[in-house]
């Protein structure tokens, strides 16, 4: 898979750009998928209609706005750019606004990117490294935080970062959390067989390859520090799969944009604000299970 490094090209980055709102925004980072060989400008116009169509629901966390649209015939090649704004703009949403970075994405289809996402997604959770890249004096500067032990690797490492992404507030030998008893007996398979996920939750956008697969990273990171991870399996995916997808799922974790797109789906639907934050998630996921 694609590191992050790999997608980004220095080409694509600009810094401090200043415009007047949320579509020039995205139209500066539409431009730059176009001027490094990603997209065509027809790319752009259909990431500025899924915010119109959809809501402000790719601004998955505070000041940050992840700019993507459906793999289509304007996707030359998966790709990304960097946008950091000199002043923040309003997308309209209601608790992540203003918006100070808008990252685009291109993708061919929603499987060679996974690993950056994963990466970026802890990047972005890790207030350090996320004050880092704020600062960064130029494009050399931002591909060096970049390129740091999560960014510039496949996958998305071990999960041991301190960010809000990567852990919760309870000490490190705290963090597992019993499997629950009613599922034990669906999980025992025979001597010497491999353990089997008997869960699955789903992590929902608009278009199944951008804000859910940060959404998934950050779950599964919980999971992890939880020792879940071999009963639940996450499975990003957009909202009209997810629509078909439900009845397999023991709940769906989303916007509350594209919670409202879903409507009832069968299965609990638990509304996320930060798509990066550990912390929400961590509590999301207790409330889902009662522990």
């Amino acid at each position: 898979m694609a590191a992050l490094n790999d997608l980004l090209p220095q080409a694509a980055v600009r810094l401090d750009v200043r415009v007047a709102d949320w579509r020039e925004a995205i139209r500066t980072a539409g431009g730059l998928l176009v001027e490094t060989g990603a997209t065509t400008d027809a790319y752009t116009a259909e990431m500025i209609r899924n915010v119109e169509e959809n809501g402000p629901y790719l601004v998955i966390a505070p000041g940050f706005a992840f700019a993507h649209a459906r793999p289509s015939p304007a996707v030359l090649r998966t790709g990304m750019s960097w946008v950091r704004l000199a002043q923040p703009v309003e997308f309209g949403h209601e608790s992540n606004d203003p918006v100070h970075l808008v990252v685009g994405l291109a993708a061919e289809d929603s499987g060679a990117h996974t690993a950056a996402m994963a990466a970026l997604a802890q990047l972005l959770a890790d207030p350090a490294t996320a004050q880092a890249l704020q600062d960064a004096a130029g494009p050399d500067a931002l591909h060096a935080v970049l390129a740091g032990p999560e960014g510039g690797r496949d996958g998305a490492g071990d999960g041991d970062g301190d960010g809000d992404g990567a852990c919760d507030d309870r000490p490190r030998g705290e963090q597992a959390v019993s499997g629950p008893a009613v599922h034990e007996e669906a999980v025992r398979e025979q001597p010497g067989a491999a353990p089997r996920a008997v869960h699955k939750i789903l992590t929902v956008c608009g278009n199944g390859v951008g804000t859910s697969l940060f959404l998934k990273s950050t779950l599964e990171q919980v999971l992890d520090r939880w020792g879940w991870s071999r009963h639940v399996t996450v499975e990003a995916t957009d909202t009209i799969s997810a629509k078909g997808k439900a009845s397999e799922a023991v709940a769906i974790l989303t916007s509350r944009e594209i919670a409202r797109t879903l409507g009832e789906v069968g299965v609990p639907v638990k509304i996320v604000k930060d798509f990066t934050s550990g912390t929400e998630v961590d509590r999301i996921l207790r409330d889902t299970y009662d522990v």
